[in-house]
């Protein structure tokens, strides 16, 4: 949460119900796993799948069509 917090230099501050939240929904899609640490055993760490990259990347693409399309009108150029 805190560093989400520092990411978005203040602009995103999530709770503890959001953060879980959201990670339990990504856990049910199969776009990450929980990994056994031996470090904490109150600590979990997670890992990104194939389709969690994939997913990732696809999003990473739409936010770019975004960006594009409103440079466009905006009448800006075409990257």
């Amino acid at each position: 949460m805190q560093n989400i917090e520092k990411m978005t230099e203040g602009r995103v501050i999530l709770g503890p119900g959001t953060l879980y939240g959201a990670i339990n929904a990504l856990v049910l899609k199969g776009w990450i796993i929980a990994i056994s640490t031996e470090k904490d055993s109150r600590k979990k760490e997670y890992k990104i799948t194939e389709a969690g990259r994939s997913a990732f990347l696809r999003e990473i693409e739409r936010l770019n069509e975004l960006l594009r399309n409103s440079e466009k009108a905006q009448g800006g150029t075409e990257t």
